[in-house]
């Protein structure tokens, strides 16, 4: 069906809705009960009154869903899209709508996790558990103007817990299948002005081969990582706060060489070691009309990999090195000079430090020497609610880069709310940049020190109805992003060049419905079609590689009682395409759709007591999300939890 037909039926299917809500809303605690978000304009903000397209998962859902990491989480949120290589351990991808994985800023208590030593500066999800996680927000659209390079389609901004009230301690343990086991331990609560929660916990499973084992592959790629989680913070008074947040990953994988036929390689090992810390004071000053947000923070995210198969199927062995690191300094001011009206000024820099050494029997040898690039940017907004109607941000943001320069970038983002019938228009339209990582850069053999940042524009808009004082709504988006002066490598000069081009424009559609007669649903819709748009490419004007044009998800959890509740999810994937390596030049190819059915459930038998478990891919599918790699088949898990106050 064509895209504007679409649009047209879903929006001939929502306007009714509209109207009718006139005759049952009750709009008298609309704005005492909207949820506040933080990461659409970097000030606390009631989502009503947000223009963004932005969704949040907080700390009852993640309980509810009984699931380990927060991949699994973010499955089944609209306009994302993921792939996995594998086994549990190996490379996670998220793409926000039908952008490259790259794309997208991944922020953990305002730390950007973005790795400084890979290619295309890419997070990886596989090693991030759900452990000590409060909400998790999920901003669409480029986002450059609050925060800077990497956000080109986007931010995921991840918020651990706060500690309050009685020390209270908990443990808990699980295991199912493939061998799987987890235990954490934790602890929070406050004494007095300062306050704590503290995590941590080991992983380990056996897995299964992360070459699909329709090919023949049978050897197993398990994984083993520990996580541990901190934010501690003191309140001096009123005015004045000091956070410190820390996180620390280690992980030993195995991993398969490739997809498909004769993929196995039990020889290939991956290991990782990353952390990152925060000091983050927060100052308010002349009755909160001038507030003060000042960060430091440190990221170093270290990676190796070998194998050996010269005994296997053929005769190379490969060692490789990855370590870098990243330093931001940023101060965010916020001015509120009139009611309801907020202006903030804000500055960061940053630095970025790499080395890799990568050697293979060929012999073929890289180093890849310590370097290093640095970024400063400023940043204006201005928020207004005029008479609590009328919505809107907008901003600009100027960066200077030590390599390559200055960008510019802005954002505009209004809405508008109808009170009485509950119906709130909004639109947005932003610029972004992402600078080239430090690899495109500076590499010896591919890099090339004139290169220019990757930049995207894109806008979006959309209706969202609220019913029963937002314990249902109803919204529908539609998107469009241009990416351009992509990073492609010249065949001529064997450098990255900006060369390619790509474009994603869509429809999400979405409902949910909170504590409604002990139900919660989540329903949502995603239409994506991508482009490549690389004058000169053997792929110009086809989709782009792994991106599903279609996309479904239905989350359902029913609370039976105070203590005991359970819940269904139902995701559809659509074809999408991809490409076989076996073949050279590899060749596209297409993979096939297909319907997942997971089950949960959270039992508490007293408030020291908790059980829960889950099932995963009820009816055993086989699938491919890359291709020639395995994903998970039947699976089940169970754990049990205690607490102590």
């Amino acid at each position: 069906m064509d895209l504007k037909k679409i649009v047209f039926l879903l929006l001939f299917f929502l306007l009714p809705f509209s109207l009718l809500s006139a005759q049952i809303k009750d709009t008298s605690n609309v704005y005492r009960l909207s949820e506040i978000v933080v990461t659409a304009t970097r000030t606390k903000l009631p989502e009503l009154e947000a223009a963004s397209s932005i969704s949040v998962i907080d700390s009852s859902q993640i309980a509810e869903s009984c699931r380990q990491s927060v991949f699994g989480l973010l499955k089944d949120q609209y306009g994302l899209s993921f792939t996995q290589q594998g086994a549990p351990g190996s490379l996670s991808n998220i793409y926000l709508r039908g952008s490259d994985a790259s794309d997208t800023q991944v922020l953990i208590d305002g730390i950007s996790m973005n790795m400084p030593n890979d290619l295309n500066n890419v997070f990886d999800f596989a090693d991030l558990p759900v452990d000590n996680i409060q909400r998790i927000e999920i901003l669409r659209g480029p986002q450059s103007t609050l925060y800077g390079s990497d956000a080109l389609a986007g931010v995921i901004n991840i918020i651990t817990k706060k500690g309050y009230g009685k020390p209270k301690f908990f443990i808990s343990g699980e295991g199912g299948s493939y061998n799987t086991y987890k235990g954490l331990l934790g602890l929070n609560g406050a004494i007095n002005n300062f306050n704590y929660s503290l995590t941590g916990s080991r992983f380990s499973t056996g897995g299964f081969s992360s070459a699909s084992k329709i090919y023949g592959n049978n050897e197993k790629d398990g994984t083993t990582n520990y996580n541990f989680s901190s934010r501690l913070g003191y309140n001096f008074n009123r005015n004045f706060e000091l956070n410190f947040y820390s996180r620390y990953t280690k992980a030993n994988t195995d991993l398969d060489q490739h997809g498909g036929l004769y993929g196995d390689d039990p020889t290939y090992k991956y290991k990782l070691e990353e952390s990152s810390f925060r000091l983050e004071g927060k100052l308010s000053l002349f009755e909160n009309i001038w507030s003060q947000i000042i960060g430091i923070n440190f990221m170093r995210n270290a990676r190796e990999y070998s194998f050996d198969s010269t005994s296997i199927f053929n005769p190379i062995s490969s060692s490789s090195i990855y370590d870098g690191n990243k330093f931001k300094l940023e101060w965010i001011n916020n001015f509120n000079f009139w009611e309801k009206n907020t202006t903030t000024l804000g500055f960061d820099y940053g630095r970025e430090k790499a080395i890799s050494n990568y050697f293979d029997s060929s012999p073929f040898t890289s180093f890849f020497p310590s370097q290093k690039d640095e970024i400063a940017g400023v940043f204006l907004q201005q928020q207004i609610n005029i008479s609590n109607r009328f919505f809107s941000s907008f901003g600009i943001r100027y960066d200077h880069h030590n390599r390559f320069g200055s960008v510019i970038t802005y954002r505009i983002a209004p809405a508008y709310l109808i009170s009485e019938t509950g119906t709130k228009f909004k639109a947005t339209y932003g610029t972004a940049f992402k600078a080239p990582s430090l690899f495109y850069l500076f590499d010896p053999s591919f890099g090339n020190p004139s290169l220019k940042p990757e930049k995207s524009s894109g806008w979006d808009a959309g209706i969202e109805q609220y019913f029963w004082q937002e314990n249902l709504v109803l919204g529908i988006n539609y998107f469009s992003t241009q990416f351009k002066d992509l990073f492609s490598y010249d065949g001529n000069t064997f450098k990255e060049i900006n060369l390619n081009s790509a474009q994603s424009n869509g429809v999400e559609v979405y409902l949910t419905l909170n504590n409604y007669k002990r139900i919660n649903l989540a329903l949502n819709y995603t239409y994506t079609n991508t482009k490549d748009k690389s004058i000169g490419s053997t792929d110009y004007n086809l989709p782009l590689l792994r991106r599903p044009r279609n996309k479904y998800s239905l989350d359902i959890n029913y609370s039976f009682t105070n203590k005991l509740n359970a819940g269904v999810q139902i995701s559809y994937i659509g074809k999408r395409y991809d490409e076989d390596f076996s073949y050279y030049p590899a060749q596209r190819i297409k993979l096939g759709g297909y319907t997942l059915v997971n089950l949960s459930g959270l039992y508490h038998i007293s408030d020291m007591i908790e059980l829960y478990g889950r099932v995963n891919n009820l009816f055993n599918k086989y699938y491919e999300d890359i291709f020639g790699y395995a994903t998970p088949g039947l699976s089940a898990y169970a754990g049990v939890k205690f607490s102590f106050k």
